[in-house]
This record gives C-alpha cells, structure tokens and sequence, in this order.
C-alpha cells in the first residue's frame, strides 16, 4: 500500500469492485445481533461499547493503549490495512472509528456512505452468522492532535479561531433535556443535532455536503477554525466529525470527555 489514503468517502457500488482486496479490513460496528443478522461478507464487528472506556462519569473517553492493542489486535489490524468503517445508524459509530484510527495514528480508512442500509438497497450479498479474524499485532500510540480535553475547550472559549460543535439534539443544548448533573450547553457553541447530517430518505447516507458546508459557514463553523465537536459521550458526534474530514477541514477534535464530563462538574460555565 502506497502512503496515499484511499478515498474517504465510498458508495456501496465502489465498495463492492475492491471487496476482494486483501489488504480491505471491513469493520461492522453495530450490535452483535444486528450484525448476526446481516453483514457485508467478510467483515468483523467491534461492538460500539468498546470503543469507549465506559469509565464514569466521562464514558465516552477513549480507552487506555492497553485496551486499543486487544481491540485493534482482535481484528487483524495492521499497518497495511485499508479499514471500511460503517454502522447501522448512519455513521456516528463509524464515524467514531475513523476517530479512533486518527487517535492511533491509523490513516488508511474509508466510511461507507449510508453503511448497512446503502448496502442493502443496493442489492449486495449479505452474510449471517458469526466471524472471527487472524488476530494481529498493532503497537498502539495514542496521539493527542484529534482529542480535545476539558482544558483545552476552556481556552478555545477565549479564541476566536476554535469554535465548538454540540451535535446533541435541541432540547439537550437548551438545557430542557437533563442527562447530567446539569443542563445546558458551552457558552457559545454551536447546535446542529447529529440527525441533521442523515438522509433518511436515502438509504442513511450523508445530506447533501455543499449545502451542510454552507450551513456551516452561515454559523461560524468554517474551514479557517479549529473544531472542536462533542456530544454527549463523542458518539454521535463521530458523525460530525467524520463529516467535516469528508469536507477538508484542516483541525477538527473531539472532545471526548463530551456533556458527561462537562456537564457533571460544578466548575464549568455552561448556558441554557
């Protein structure tokens, strides 16, 4: 494999020409009866949970080096492999995925627009059943540059160059919706419910992305800033994440300790 990356973003036709590359690594992150039920032939499947530390109250946090060399090792991970990431929910697991391979410094990955459901409609081969893979050995180093920490949204609060992304529904952001000691959002940043970013009307797939990034410009969330994007554990705001890598956005993070960790703490200013 060439230090090239492959293209980000796949259609479920371009997928099915490279399904029998031996260096494609498919990851299925939805549930394992889901996955029991219907996957696309040869892939492995990652439970959501585990990529998370489930550590309260920030349960989303990334999970320690240990944990990410028996997750990645499990399923044949290696320097050469071209990942698929792709869900049943329309990418925000998929999408915290291409976090995590960006967080270990794994650049070779696509997502597959629309995930299982695209796939489908499509008409391709399903397989049923369980799956197992030639276990690996991938030296896991985590890299801070796509993680964002409490700290460091406290300072971007202050810089006009970072803004934030709170992908988590409306009633969450405004404070009506309390799943956390306290309700609110961080001062200033920006609501686009993960939702918005799915066309349920197409299979799953990503809306159309000129007109996101337009949305986008309107609302201060442009290319010429750092991003920092968070929801409630970093799950659904995978998704927003992913999306701005699909559209070039040079410095996007994650806060992954996310409205649990934010929100559970008595000295972070929050708005309602």
């Amino acid at each position: 494999m060439t230090d090239t990356p492959p293209p980000l973003l796949l259609q479920a036709e371009e997928l099915q020409q490279l399904i029998d590359q031996d260096e494609l690594l498919i990851v299925d992150i939805s549930s394992a009866e889901n996955f029991l039920k219907g996957h696309i032939p040869g892939a492995v499947n990652i439970q959501p949970s585990a990529l998370q530390s489930g550590i309260k109250p920030a349960v989303g946090k990334i999970p320690d080096e240990d944990a990410l060399y028996q997750l990645f090792s499990s399923i044949g991970l290696s320097e050469k492999s071209h990942v698929i990431a792709y869900d049943d929910e329309g990418g925000g697991w998929a999408g915290r995925l291409i976090w995590t391979l960006d967080a270990i410094g794994h650049k070779h990955y696509s997502y597959l627009d629309g995930g299982i459901h695209a796939w489908k409609a499509a008409g391709f081969a399903l397989q049923t059943g369980d799956s197992s893979a030639e276990a690996g050995n991938y030296s896991i180093t985590i890299d801070s540059a796509p993680i964002a920490e409490l700290d460091e949204v406290l300072a971007g609060l202050k810089n006009p160059a970072v803004a934030v992304w709170d992908a988590r529904s409306p009633e969450e952001y405004r404070g009506e919706k309390v799943v956390a000691a306290r309700g609110g959002h961080i001062p200033g940043a920006i609501n686009i419910d993960w939702l918005e970013l799915i066309d349920r009307d197409n299979d799953m797939r990503l809306i159309d992305l000129d007109g996101l990034q337009q949305r986008l410009n309107s609302l201060g969330l442009s290319r010429d800033k750092t991003i920092i994007t968070h929801c409630h554990t970093h799950h659904r705001s995978g998704l927003t994440y992913l999306a701005m890598k699909i559209l070039g956005y040079p410095s996007i993070k994650g806060y992954h300790g996310s409205w649990s960790e934010w929100g559970n703490r008595n000295d972070t200013p929050i708005e309602q």
